[in-house]
This record gives structure tokens, C-alpha cells and sequence, in this order.
């Protein structure tokens, strides 16, 4: 048996079927952990920037539109960590849901289970229960069906690359039995009573989490969102603007060893370093995009009120456009409530004011896109 701080490597059979699997020990670390002058240097800003993003977002004119946004980005990225293969434009295709392969399937439950969690948080708090109702909407589909929606796993699982097994896998999480008593351990964990920053607390939740690995799929996803719902009930966010993932999809290989250092070698403090340089980076990547959205609204907002008397259709039209930045215009007339040729209209005039592009379609099934807008969502989801 091979022990570190963070918990003990145990011998499962012997001969051909022998294996290692990981038990991690409770949190908070024994030792704790230790505020170097470095990480404490990374803790203040890294505060720092979540307060300036808390004040950017608090005085967003059409702050519901923004998390949809957020909602949807954070989404792609997070699945695109596991190995999806989906983009920006599959994520907002007015026919996404009806025709939906099985990467978009993934990331459009991702974005249920999101806006699920963060109903709910309203009446329950972080619980074991609200994870598993997550996962249930995560796994909602042909494929998820196999992999026990909503219920801790009751076989072993591990990870690794494909053909991958129990003895040659990157790493195997705790044995089955483990996995109820641990998660009601990291539950207790996350209402403790702590002198702990929160951030230094979301980053060992999400590293006991992801050892944990308590579901068949699904673990980073839900361990991903964890991070956002628990900041949410702590108040260190004041609205779900942060997408994470951004910085551990730039740095998905070091995401993963340090991960693996904690467990190896019990260095709970490298891997927070690591967690509160990716929370720095997603803050400001966000007020940067609000600040860029909110400018290019501005903009458009001054080009459409130019239009003279279509204007007024118009500000709904845009209105419309950052929700839905790329639409058809059949949709977008039911939407709005106007006539088919109306929208046709507007939209034509968008398109020679170039506010609007179409991206696809023949005359009958026109794709139009909000290119400004899509730009700037794209950053840091290109595949």
C-alpha cells in the first residue's frame, strides 16, 4: 500500500488481475495547507479579479442575456475538454436541438444541467442530492443511458486512453464501495465551518471531486460546474460569469498532472497555484468579452436607430440577435410576432448594412449570422 498526504494507493487481486486504485483522504489536508508567499500573491489576485468581474457583470444593462451566453460558452469548452467535438456555431444553430449528433446532444444537456443547477441552488444547497439531479439531465440521451443517470457508480471505472485497462489506465479511482461515504465526506466538506479563502476550498473540492470520479461519465463536466455553483453559494460570485474552463481546455495536459501530483505526491499547493491562476485568467477573459459585447451593442444599437421608421423592429431584431446570434428567418418572425416579409425585410437591410451575414442556406432556408457577436464568443472554443 502506498500512502501520501492526500491518500493511499490500495492492491486490488494479485497476479494478471491486480490493480492500484486511488482512496483520497478527507479534506480539509493534513497537514494544511501551507499560504507560501507565492500562493498567497495568487490568492489576492485572484480575488481581486473576481471582485472587478462581480462589478463589471452587476452593471450589465441585460445581465439574464449575458449568462445565457456565458451559460452556453462555458458548456462548449467544458465538453470540449472531455474530447467533444462541437463549435460555437453547432451550439447556436437554429436547428441544433432537432438535429443534433451525438457531441451536440452533449453539449446541449450540458446546458440544461446548468440552468437546472443554478434553479435549483435557489431552494437547495450544494448537496449530494442537486449532483446527482445534475447528472441525470448531463446523461439525458441514447448515449448517457448506459452510464447510470443520476446514481453514484457501483462498478469500478478508471481513465485512460483507448484500450486502456485496470492495470495499464492513467489512473483509477476509488473502489465502488468507497464512493457514497466519500462523497458524504466531500458534502460536509463543502458546508464546513472554515477559516480556508473559499477559492482555496473550490479548488480542493474540485480536486476531490475529480479523484473521487464518483459517476461512470460525466465526473469533469459536473466537477467543472461544482467549482461555479459552489463560488455561487459561497457569494464570492454574485452571477454565474466565470467559465474555467477556458483556461483548463488552453492547459488541459497540466490540468491533468497536476491533478496526479496532488495524489502521487500529496502537493495540495501546486495544484492550487495552478487553480487560482486559471480563475485570474477566466475573470479577466470575461470582463474583457463583456466590455466587448457591451460596445458592439452600442454600436449596433446607434446603426439601427439610424434606420428611421424600421427602427423600432429593428432594436427587436437585434434584441433577438444576441440571444439567437445565428437565425433563420421563419423562426425569427414567430419570435417576434411580425410577418414572414417583414423580417425578410429587416433582415435584408441588416445584411446590407453589414450587421448581419448569411452563412448558408439556399433561398427557402436562409442561415443569417451575427458574425460581431460570434467572434467574440468564439475566443478560446476554436478546435
Amino acid at each position: 500500500m502506498i500512502t501520501t498526504r492526500a491518500g493511499e494507493y490500495k492492491n486490488h487481486y494479485s497476479g494478471e488481475s491486480a490493480y492500484l486504485s486511488f482512496l483520497p483522504s478527507p479534506l480539509p489536508p493534513n497537514p494544511p495547507v501551507q499560504l507560501g508567499t507565492e500562493l498567497i500573491h495568487y490568492l489576492i489576485q485572484a480575488n481581486n479579479a473576481l471582485t472587478a468581474l462581480n462589478v463589471v457583470s452587476d452593471n450589465i444593462a441585460n445581465l439574464d442575456l449575458f449568462v445565457s451566453m456565458y451559460i452556453r460558452k462555458e458548456a462548449l469548452l467544458s465538453s470540449q475538454i472531455e474530447g467533444t467535438q462541437a463549435t460555437i456555431e453547432d451550439v447556436f444553430n437554429p436547428g441544433a436541438e432537432e438535429n443534433a449528433n451525438q457531441d451536440v446532444e452533449e453539449v446541449i444537456n450540458y446546458i440544461k444541467a446548468t440552468r437546472f443547477a443554478l434553479k435549483r441552488l435557489e431552494d437547495l444547497p450544494l448537496c449530494n442530492r442537486l449532483l446527482r439531479e445534475i447528472h441525470a439531465i448531463l446523461m439525458d440521451s441514447t448515449s448517457g443511458q448506459h452510464q447510470s443517470p443520476g446514481e453514484y457508480r457501483t462498478i469500478q471505472n478508471w481513465i485512460g486512453g483507448p484500450g486502456s485497462s485496470l492495470r495499464s489506465a492513467r489512473y483509477v479511482p476509488p473502489a465502488p464501495e468507497e464512493v457514497v461515504s466519500l462523497m458524504s465526506d466531500l458534502e460536509k466538506y463543502i458546508h464546513a465551518e472554515t477559516k480556508d479563502d473559499p477559492l482555496i476550498q473550490a479548488a480542493l473540492i474540485h480536486y476531490q471531486f475529480e479523484s473521487i470520479h464518483p459517476f461512470l461519465d460525466g465526473n469533469g463536466r459536473v466537477g467543472r460546474l461544482l467549482i461555479l455553483l459552489f463560488l455561487l453559494q459561497r457569494n464570492v460570485l454574485s452571477t454565474p460569469a466565470l467559465y474555467v474552463s477556458v483556461y483548463l481546455k488552453q492547459n488541459r495536459t497540466e490540468y491533468y498532472d497536476r491533478l496526479s501530483l496532488v495524489r502521487n505526491n500529496g502537493d495540495y499547493e501546486q495544484w492550487i497555484l495552478f487553480f487560482l491562476k486559471a480563475v485570474t485568467e477566466s475573470a479577466q477573459d470575461a470582463i474583457g468579452a463583456i466590455d466587448k459585447l457591451n460596445e458592439l451593442h452600442k454600436e449596433t444599437e446607434t446603426r439601427v436607430l439610424a434606420m428611421g421608421r424600421v427602427r423600432e423592429n429593428g432594436l427587436r431584431l437585434l434584441q433577438y440577435m444576441e440571444q439567437y446570434p445565428i437565425l433563420t428567418i421563419d423562426k425569427t418572425a414567430i419570435a417576434l410576432g411580425l410577418a414572414y416579409n417583414t423580417v425578410a425585410a429587416l433582415v435584408k437591410r441588416f445584411c446590407d448594412s453589414e450587421i448581419l451575414q448569411q452563412s448558408s442556406g439556399n433561398k427557402r432556408n436562409r442561415i443569417f449570422s451575427y458574425e460581431p457577436y460570434l467572434a467574440i464568443l468564439r475566443k478560446g472554443t476554436e478546435l
